[in-house]
């Protein structure tokens, strides 16, 4: 009987410092792992370190090792969509470069797979021990606002370390939008999911990548893709500005029809046109960022495009 194959799929940007480390702890883990098949692929998203030249020395000792490196830095999500693109395996994982995500985890992961009572098998941290109390508290509202805006459900502290099967990596595949937001796509294209808990772990090496603002409009970019609820929340904004204006209107001319006495003072007048100017503004932020994302939608650029690899079943631009 044929093994079964397992590709792990790692998308990198300068991760030089973590790579050996990384390599070496999947050995240690797949070693026990007789009974499959495996396949390393390495994602290079446009490093300017040493990471490129680390998997190329690598591939050469090592065929199970192979690698995509695109033109330039493309981003984390282009790099999982290439990676799942060219990833051969029965089962396929996702996970960093960092060993934030254990891959001593992976003889649990297949063998919930292996029970059959699930497509996909999920991470998610039990706690943020070690990361900034601000950054895990926008981390938390952020996963609250998705439960809430979207219709789907991400669980909290939920990571890109999972395994599937390989339908639910061909529906991954079948979300071709140019803006991608895979936590969400994970959770959109449905399958039954199983979440295995862990705690925390810090950087093996390296610095983050992931700066607190990148981290928000990241987020952003979360709510955007998966809800209408932003545009709503403007309109409904929008009506009741509206009625409000009319109410005040009605007030002051009753107002000035009674009393003879007129609105007084300039700085109110102004504190009122501020405010509906910042809300108006506001708005159209808002409008002008679900604009935006349907721009890079009808240019239908590619994702991303690959500059080498050592891999056959390859497109050089997606």
């Amino acid at each position: 009987m044929a093994k079964k194959r397992i590709s792990i799929v790692v998308p990198m940007y300068n991760e030089q410092d973590s790579l050996t480390i990384l390599y070496q702890e999947l050995n240690r883990v797949t070693e026990k792992l007789d009974g499959y098949e495996f396949e390393y692929l390495f994602v290079n998203d446009g490093s300017s370190d040493g990471t490129l030249a680390k998997i190329k020395s690598l591939a050469e000792r090592d065929t199970r090792v192979r690698y995509v490196s695109f033109s330039r830095n493309f981003g984390k999500e282009a790099a999982l969509y290439a990676g799942l693109g060219t990833a051969t395996g029965d089962y396929v994982a996702t996970m960093d470069a960092d060993l934030q995500d254990p891959p001593a985890l992976l003889p649990k992961m297949i063998e919930m797979l292996e029970e059959g009572c699930c497509d996909n098998v999920a991470t998610r941290r039990v706690n943020r021990r070690g990361e900034p109390p601000i950054r895990s508290f926008f981390a938390r509202c952020f996963y609250k606002l998705m439960r809430h805006l979207t219709q789907i459900d991400i669980a909290d502290g939920a990571r890109d370390f999972r395994l599937m099967r390989r339908e639910m990596v061909d529906s991954i595949l079948a979300v071709e939008e140019y803006n991608r937001f895979s936590k969400g796509i994970f959770a959109w294209v449905g399958y039954e999911t199983r979440w295995l808990e862990f705690e925390n772990v810090e950087r093996a090496a390296g610095e983050t990548k992931w700066s607190f603002w990148k981290l928000v409009r990241y987020s952003m970019d979360g709510i955007i893709n998966f809800s209408d609820m932003p545009i709503r929340i403007s309109s409904y904004l929008g009506l009741l500005l509206t009625v409000l204006s009319f109410v005040a209107i009605v007030v002051e001319v009753i107002r000035a029809l009674v009393f003879g006495d007129p609105v007084a003072g300039w700085p109110s007048l102004v504190c009122i046109i501020t405010f509906i100017g910042g809300i108006q503004l506001f708005c159209m932020g808002i409008m002008g960022q679900y604009i935006a994302k349907t721009y890079m939608e009808v240019k239908h650029r590619p994702h991303y495009i690959i500059k080498e690899s050592n891999c056959e079943n390859i497109k050089r631009n997606h």
